[in-house]
């Protein structure tokens, strides 16, 4: 089994600071330390969009039913411009977002190409104003709808150069910049790829701000389909009904990312970690509790009634400790150390049926655990696991980096985040 990947560096860590003598250095868990600027002001930009992707330093990651274009699986491979074009043309953001919602057709699929940000450590000639840097993309390259012949023809291309698409639940073996980049494509990618009916009414939606919006276009050349199913095309726009979306600022109309949280749950005496299991995980594999935060709910709020209800244990003190983007499909992981109460820590699992099993577990165990015991879930642990020891999720899992923050000193006298 290859190494895990290193995780990024925290954002100027080698930067005094007086937050970090008081609250320790910032942890970055994998997937976040992207190193593109989004610049996510310039999307709407039409002559910047237009400029970067045409540019000849250009990278397009390319995701085939979300799986990613590599070398290996622990690098990606990017494709140019001119060996996309074949799939999005020339420049599909040559038309302002008033133009595309004005010509919409909804029987004509559009390539969904996403502008993701620039590596301005890459000083490559491309400049818009202020702005320097490797501009990179994303493009959805699944074959579907009037562009399937074309994006296959993209695909095996791609092949053609002995570059895959690595297919798999999850990529977890990235180097941590490339990490961070596929996180942000396939995230983006997918909540397109969700949403191609409108939220509010029902019709067909179109992408717009370089694929990170999707707009209800208040008319279509398209007809709507006949009992048989077909489609015709007119040749002026039909009135589509109202929508809610086309009003004011709608949720609807703008990616997702659902915060859930994620904690260590220390006992009352500071020496024993709250676990738990689901029953489909391997033997001995344990891991930190877990779940969705809830409308009008505190991140606080979210660990003590996530944890009551999975364990039965009550929680005093609730600290933020970090966080992790989880492009599964569109989380954002709340990492939190929280302590029992001295009379709370009674486990029962009466409530959610979630767990199979929760119990607490010294210090130690989960020092050699972390040593020896790691891995993803179709893995097998790590050299020196010993037959019936526990077992922990890796490092590139934001509870791996809670647990060893507290068997590391996380609730010393020394203040730290």
């Amino acid at each position: 089994m290859p190494p895990p990947p290193a995780l990024p560096d925290p954002a100027h860590h080698d930067v005094d600071s007086m937050l970090s003598r008081k609250f320790g250095r910032e942890v970055a868990n994998y997937f976040s330390g992207s190193p593109l600027n989004r610049v996510s002001f310039l999307r709407a930009d039409h002559s910047f969009v237009s400029a970067a992707l045409t540019h000849p330093t250009t990278s397009f990651l390319l995701l085939n039913d979300l799986a990613p274009l590599a070398k290996d699986p622990s690098q990606l491979a990017y494709a140019t411009h001119k060996e996309v074009q074949p799939l999005i043309g020339e420049n599909p953001f040559e038309k302002t977002e008033e133009q595309l919602v004005k010509d919409y057709n909804s029987s004509i699929t559009l390539p969904l190409v996403l502008f993701l940000g620039l590596d301005e450590s890459k000083k490559s000639g491309f400049e818009h104003g202020i702005y320097k840097g490797t501009p990179y993309f994303a493009v959805d390259v699944t074959p579907k709808g009037t562009i399937e012949k074309q994006a296959v023809g993209v695909i095996e291309a791609m092949k053609a150069k002995g570059l895959t698409f690595v297919e798999g639940r999850m990529h977890m073996s990235l180097n941590a910049p490339e990490a961070a980049i596929y996180a942000q494509a396939r995230a983006l990618i997918d909540w397109n790829a969700r949403n191609p009916f409108c939220g509010g009414c029902g019709q067909p939606t179109l992408s717009t701000n370089a694929g990170t919006k999707r707009v209800c276009p208040p008319t279509d050349y398209a007809s709507l389909p006949n009992a048989q199913g077909a489609i015709t095309v007119s040749a002026t726009p039909r009135e589509r009904a109202a929508c809610v979306t086309r009003k004011g600022i709608s949720n609807l109309s703008f990616p997702r990312t659902d915060p859930t949280v994620i904690m260590a749950v220390v006992s009352h005496d500071s020496k024993r970690v709250l676990l738990g299991r689901q029953k489909r995980w391997p033997p001995y594999w344990y891991s930190t509790l877990a779940g969705f935060c809830e409308p009008a709910e505190s991140v606080e709020e979210a660990v003590r009634r996530e944890v009551w209800e999975e364990s039965g244990v009550l929680l005093g003190r609730v600290v933020i400790h970090s966080t992790q983007p989880w492009p599964y499909p569109a989380n954002l992981m709340i990492g939190a150390v929280a302590q029992a109460l001295p009379d709370g820590e009674t486990i029962h699992l009466e409530h959610d049926p979630e767990l199979e099993d929760a119990k607490w577990v010294e210090f130690e165990e989960i020092r050699e655990a972390l040593k020896f015991g790691t891995s993803g879930l179709g893995e097998p642990p790590g050299e020196g696991y010993k037959e019936g020891g526990l077992r922990l999720p890796p490092q590139t899992a934001i509870a791996n980096q809670l647990l060893q923050a507290v068997v590391e000193g996380f609730l010393g006298e020394q203040p730290r985040i």
